[in-house]
């Protein structure tokens, strides 16, 4: 039994090792460039708000005639 148990100093130098292996980057990263701007994210954020707000207008003004329909305040 006591030849299947490592000694603490090899414990510790395996428990290293691996964190080490795991520790290297996986992918790489790039740093965004700052010198233009990416007019199609940029495009596409602002299509998607309007979007929201428009659809979200819309629904509250359904729900606001729906309600007065149902309490009969219409």
């Amino acid at each position: 039994m006591g030849a299947l148990l490592c000694p603490f100093s090899q414990l510790l130098a395996l428990a290293q090792l691996r964190s080490s292996l795991s520790a290297r980057p996986k992918f790489c990263v790039r740093e965004p460039s700052n010198n233009k701007l990416d007019w199609l994210k940029i495009g596409l954020t602002l299509g998607t708000t309007a979007f929201l707000w428009v659809y979200l207008i819309k629904q509250h003004n359904e729900d606001v005639l729906d309600y007065k329909r149902r309490n009969g305040l219409e």
